[in-house]
């Protein structure tokens, strides 16, 4: 006899007969053994049920605890980004009235989008590409994903190798990026101390490349070529960095979310120790408010120029993390009824929370520097490599305990990188694992083949001219491409599969259905808010530059050569899955748009018609 498992609350008419609390359908055979005392006993044998779907689910791994999935989801969003990136974007534009387009945006999109994703993988107990079965047809689109999360590892990696490097060139007694007279230090190395507030006439100081710090950075650890054309040979010390970087990847991650699970009590906690404590040095240095108010400052005019709407709107999404596959793999592991509403408005606030909060580390060192140097906020203000690379370490270096201070500081950026490209791998893993089931029978074998190959690229990024390769990868390989995947993954769902079906898929997990607010903002503010940002990037994307140096021509062709290699996925796609299907015209375009678990009804012509009504219901 057949047992199912049903909810109390409402089914999708449409979605998979999944029991509420996650339990397979089981068949019962009662055996009658004998009579004793007037009583009868029997033995029951419980045989799981043949339906392969239901044997495959009961396989899927999930968190070990709950706090596994919110560090994990957390670690992958505050990224380096929230340090060296949003500080300095605030502070350009406008101060605190920069947090009022980056609050709206955060409420009508980031969120939304951030709820979706997670909902999405919850319900689906699916990777970024096997998820496309609620519309066949969208199914590139995770292909799309899951190369840019791929393409991501290429160059970021290299990052955490340079906070490696650091970490490591900090364990001594004097910083080597202290003073001049290293080998690797040019003539016209000049240590600050000898500088004047008017020792810079044409350049700021941030832009400064005779420091000891700049030359570091520059000199010792990129051993710079002049352009692209140069690439020259890797660096030996920081490909020993790559190789424990990879390691470390490959050991937290295969054995699935079971041991990545673990690593992020570390590395997601460790920032947060670790800003706290940076926050209440910098704030007893001299100079430090100064920093913090010019931080702060309310400059309403600002909100004018549609430049500070659009930083907001890309530093809002990019933040977050939507659209790399990531958010999807994580919600996979969950419970089926885990709560994933409440997950994505506590994990996305923590995010932004964060980025605020660095500010105020980064800004009392600014200040402090500014005030040590007799030059103006905005002469030591940058962000990016040259905020945590020159001069932070910099204003670390002049401090009593300098080592200690240097050390903590690259431990942080060094955490903050692990669990970020942890999860971008994980995407990769569970979403090419989840379509061809022998990676998923080979997880060990299929991870160290995929941190294998990301760290053979990554060998191009620690050359001399790696620099360049790593810029070109950062501005094109998950630029206006990841915001078209996440544009057409908004409008496969909230369209197509329709806000009305994905609305019961959450009542069936959680018993309720999502409220007016996020329906609407799925349906139309959402994908609204993803075409502005397309648009901007596009408009925005001018001749690529690194400082001075501005790319040949060739190289930006290659750039967009690598985004379209992603974006081709979709269209490419949805065209083989209409010319491989068979039947008429209108059948294969309902095959292609209806879930899967409907394919039946278009076999018997029962599909359901997409009038204007369909369209537009939430």
């Amino acid at each position: 006899m057949n047992i199912q498992v049903l909810p109390d609350n409402k089914l999708s008419p449409v979605a998979p007969l999944k029991p509420y609390n996650n339990v397979e359908k089981k068949e019962v055979e009662l055996i009658l053994v004998k009579d004793r005392n007037g009583v009868q006993y029997t033995n029951s044998t419980i045989i799981a049920a043949s339906s392969s779907t239901s044997a495959e689910e009961a396989e899927r791994e999930t968190w070990g605890k709950k706090i596994d999935f919110l560090l994990s989801v957390i670690g992958f969003a505050v990224d380096l980004a929230n340090v060296w990136r949003f500080p300095y974007l605030c502070y350009k534009n406008g101060g605190g009235a920069f947090l009022i387009p980056y609050i709206l945006f955060l409420v009508i999109a980031g969120m939304p989008l951030f709820y979706m994703e997670l909902a999405l993988g919850q319900y689906n107990r699916e990777g970024a590409a096997t998820i496309w079965k609620i519309c066949p047809v969208f199914k590139g689109v995770g292909y799309t994903v899951i190369l840019i999360a791929l393409y991501v590892g290429f160059y970021y990696n290299v990052i955490i190798a340079w906070s490696l490097y650091y970490l490591y060139s900090s364990f001594t007694l004097e910083l080597p990026w202290q003073k001049c007279g290293n080998s690797w230090n040019s003539e016209n190395c000049t240590e600050p101390k000898f500088f004047n507030g008017s020792f810079l006439r044409n350049v700021s100081y941030s832009k400064s490349k005779i420091t000891p710090a700049a030359e570091f950075y520059e000199r010792a650890v990129l051993n710079k070529s002049p352009g692209i054309e140069n690439l020259g040979v890797p660096q030996m010390q920081l490909a020993l960095c790559l190789v424990l970087v990879v390691f470390i990847l490959y050991f937290s991650l295969w054995k699935g979310v079971k041991s990545s699970g673990k690593v992020v009590y570390i590395t997601a906690t460790m920032p947060y120790v670790v800003l706290f404590v940076l926050f209440i040095r910098g704030i007893t240095l001299p100079g430090a408010m100064d920093g913090i108010k010019a931080y702060l400052y309310i400059d309403l005019p600002k909100l004018k120029n549609l430049r500070v709407w659009t930083d907001a709107a890309t530093q809002i999404f990019y933040s977050l993390g939507a659209g790399f596959g990531v958010l999807i793999a994580f919600a996979s592991y969950n419970k089926f009824d885990n709560n994933c509403y409440r997950d994505a408005l506590l994990t996305s606030t923590i995010n932004c929370v964060t980025s605020f909060f660095s500010g105020f580390a980064i800004f009392s060192v600014l200040g402090y520097m500014a005030f040590k140097h007799g030059v103006k906020i905005e002469d030591v203000a940058t962000e990016g490599a040259g905020l945590v690379f020159i001069i932070y370490p910099e204003a670390i270096s002049t401090l009593p305990g300098s080592t200690f201070w240097a050390i903590v500081f690259f431990i942080m950026l060094l955490t903050l990188g692990i669990d970020s490209s942890m999860g971008g791998m994980e995407a990769v893993i569970t979403g090419l694992s989840d379509d061809f089931k022998f990676l998923k029978r080979n997880r060990k074998l299929f991870t160290f083949a995929t941190a294998f190959g990301t760290f053979l690229v990554a060998l191009i990024c620690i050359t001399n001219g790696g620099i360049y390769v790593l810029t070109l990868l950062d501005t094109h390989a998950a630029g206006t491409s990841i915001l078209f995947g996440v544009l057409i993954e908004a409008i496969g769902v909230s369209w197509f599969y329709g806000v009305d079906r994905f609305s019961d898929d959450i009542e069936q997990m959680m018993g309720f259905k999502p409220g007016l607010y996020w329906r609407l903002c799925w349906k139309f503010v959402s994908p609204a808010f993803l075409l502005f940002v397309v648009i901007a990037s596009i408009v925005n994307a001018g001749d690529l530059k690194y400082d001075d140096y501005t790319f040949p021509k060739w190289s930006n062709y290659i750039g967009w050569g690598i985004a379209l290699s992603s974006m081709v996925f979709v269209p490419v796609y949805a065209i083989y899955k209409f010319i491989t299907l068979k039947g008429s015209f209108k059948e294969r375009i309902a095959y292609c748009i209806t879930p899967e678990q409907e394919h039946h009804l278009v076999a018997e012509g029962k599909v359901r018609q997409f009038k204007l009504k369909h369209w537009l219901a939430i």
